[in-house]
């Protein structure tokens, strides 16, 4: 922590600002429409969030419990079982291994949370740990917390930009499946979203692809924004990274974002006992049953290296 405390220092003399109620300065510049050159994915990116976002504001207007309990469960399967457990902790990083036909079943329900295809996701949030808070970091803070939050979707250029390569999901791309999703991947979407008004009307496709959509996207995006402004730091981490209870409560255990940073191969999140970490549930339920295999967790000696009193010790 004593790179980041020594920058505050130093920026807080060149004049930069502070993003409210916290000690991150926003030091760098990234402007969506000045100077911003939009490309056919950075207008499609837009429209569809944007159309999400529309869609939510008929849900007054088409409320049904049928619809409510729809959206809820899609929610949970794709939201739980598809970005948590599978995108994040068992793709990203590793943290326990799965059965194929499993892996790629919580890998599907992922792509109908709609957040891009499994090696798009995989490669950006590598790239996160790689660089974080550094340039190359795709959504930090230093950008300003609208940025971070979800300007950087808009902005297909900057992600190049930032990480030209992109060859750090080889693992994901020597598999056909994932190959095969990523070329096909707005239409598993779009396919989903025609058998939900099929089914249910247009209640359904308000609450299934509009409120659904809508809430995931934010309590994703504060993952990347607010748990690296607002929260509190266990470990010693040398960036941002922030445990924010409010956010893991809705984001099955994700909000524990300090603890992630920390260890990041670990498959469990919330440390400590009172950390509610439902995906961690989870996966310990598939352990219990032989589904799960090869659960990463942090020993004491590793938690021992991160802790501020060990850092403090060796100053």
């Amino acid at each position: 922590m004593r790179s980041l405390e020594k920058n505050f220092d130093s920026i807080k003399e060149s004049g930069h600002k502070k993003i409210l109620m916290s000690d991150v300065v926003v030091t760098r510049k990234r402007n969506l429409f000045r100077g911003h050159k939009w490309n056919i994915l950075d207008v499609i990116t837009v429209l569809w969030i944007l159309a999400a976002h529309l869609l939510t504001l008929f849900a007054p207007f088409t409320f049904t419990w049928g619809a409510f309990w729809a959206a809820f469960w899609c929610y949970a399967l794709c939201g739980l079982l598809g970005l948590t457990l599978s995108y994040h902790r068992n793709l990203a990083h590793r943290s326990f291994n799965l059965p194929k036909w499993l892996e790629y079943t919580f890998a599907y329900f992922g792509v109908q949370a709609a957040q891009r295809d499994p090696i798009f996701w995989v490669s950006i949030h590598r790239t996160h740990h790689q660089y974080v808070e550094s340039d190359k970091d795709t959504h930090s803070p230093t950008y300003g917390f609208w940025f971070s939050h979800m300007g950087w979707l808009f902005d297909s250029g900057y992600i190049v930009e930032k990480y030209k390569e992109r060859k750090n999901v080889e693992d994901l791309k020597s598999q056909a499946f994932y190959r095969f999703i990523k070329k096909t991947y707005l239409w598993h979407v779009l396919g989903f979203a025609t058998i939900v008004y099929a089914l249910g009307g247009f209640p359904y496709l308000v609450w299934v692809m509009g409120v659904r959509l809508t809430w995931s996207y934010h309590w994703t995006f504060l993952v990347n924004s607010a748990c690296h402004i607002w929260g509190y730091q266990a470990w010693n981490t040398d960036d941002f990274s922030k445990n924010n209870w409010w956010v893991a409560i809705v984001t099955f255990g994700e909000g524990w974002h300090n603890n992630h940073h920390a260890f990041e191969y670990s498959a469990r999140f919330g440390l400590e006992w009172w950390q509610l970490d439902l995906c961690w549930w989870f996966i310990r339920v598939l352990e219990a049953v032989g589904l799960a295999t090869n659960v990463k967790l942090p020993t004491e000696a590793h938690k021992l290296r991160k802790s501020f009193a060990s850092s403090n010790n060796l100053k």
